[in-house]
């Protein structure tokens, strides 16, 4: 097989495709021979030596892919041999064959590509946990989302257009507001040239929003965001993508500051009637049957038209740098894929 490894941490030339045996499953694994895999921040947060759930390097990661599966372990009906499947995996997913657990993959319905299917799991199983299980969209509710153009804002925004009179803020770069007004943003905001906060203020004379979804972090973004929040409300932290830009003195300087004032207490919370949760579906491995259901969920909404990932770039994996290099620089605008070659 050929996977994507990551030699060290460090920049793009860290990033190396290697060829290795097949992997053969073991007991209740099929092995799919892939056809898409998606790239995540996790990984170029993994190369850089920021992403604590991360394997030592030398290593491969990935998260997410479909293709067919081509051989199955003892106890497996052999019958599914030969079936198109999206599939989870914790870690080693970039590779031309991976083997998961039958719980951790999925038929693709008939009328789904690979490419489709390989973009779902990671950003709208998240988006669909936040708004279906953490928080419960309701008609007439008002949801920030942070980094709106990408994979997860693009779900979230998704999904609540099909929900009656529900109003979306979305940060995002401006050559992006076009794209993000098709996923259903009814406000965008520039966040390079405006301050969110005082837009989304004034957009709703200064009653603020119900949900902020906060994939960048840091005390000050925390603290802010949930500024912003109605009664009842709740922000929803689920990445750090801001600090982890700044390395790793940036991440422990967040937690010394943590240390001294945290941002939110018990007695705050009571005072303030808001809520604060944490979302990281990678931690939710354990729980193979709640990740599972949800990933149906997300298939069956994708099969009845109400979502679709939005195709981004494409790289065959001998290209992977380059796709690291875009999504880092936050250029992209959707998923990003990588086709084994």
């Amino acid at each position: 097989m050929r996977a994507i490894w990551i030699t060290h941490h460090g920049g793009l030339d860290a990033l190396e495709v290697r060829e290795s045996p097949d992997p053969v499953p073991l007991p209740g694994q099929v092995r799919i021979a892939t056809r898409a895999v998606g790239l995540n921040y996790a990984e170029v947060m993994a190369r850089r030596g920021t992403y604590p759930d991360a394997p030592r390097p030398p290593c491969v990661l990935g998260y997410e892919g479909a293709g067919e599966i081509d051989r199955v372990g003892p106890g497996v009906d052999p019958g599914l041999v030969g079936r198109r499947v999206v599939y989870m995996s914790r870690f080693g997913g970039q590779a031309s064959h991976v083997c998961v657990d039958t719980d951790y993959s999925a038929p693709i319905p008939p009328d789904m590509g690979f490419e489709d299917a390989a973009a779902l799991p990671v950003n709208f199983i998240t988006a669909f946990h936040v708004l279906e299980r953490v928080w419960r969209l309701r008609e007439g509710d008002r949801v920030l989302v942070h980094m709106a153009a990408g994979g997860v804002g693009t779900a979230v925004l998704q999904m609540c257009r099909h929900v009656p009179d529900v109003v979306t803020f979305g940060t995002a770069a401006a050559d992006k507001f076009d794209f993000v007004r098709a996923q259903g943003c009814t406000h965008p905001i520039d966040y390079r040239t405006e301050d969110y906060a005082e837009v989304v203020r004034r957009l709703t004379d200064g009653q603020g929003v119900d949900l902020v979804l906060d994939p960048l972090g840091g005390m000050e973004q925390w603290k802010k965001g949930y500024s912003l929040l109605r009664p009842g409300g709740l922000l929803v932290i689920f990445g750090l993508a801001q600090v982890v830009q700044g390395g790793r003195r940036a991440i422990i300087g967040l937690l010394r500051e943590l240390k001294k004032d945290p941002p939110f207490t018990p007695l705050s919370l009571l005072d303030d009637n808001r809520g604060v949760a944490g979302v990281n579906i990678g931690h939710l491995w354990e729980h193979a049957q709640l990740v599972r259901r949800e990933g149906l969920a997300v298939i069956d909404l994708c099969g009845r038209g109400r979502i679709r990932p939005h195709m981004g770039s494409r790289y065959p994996f001998s290209r992977v740098a380059e796709a690291h290099e875009e999504l880092e620089s936050g250029r992209n605008a959707g998923k990003i894929l990588l086709i084994p070659d």
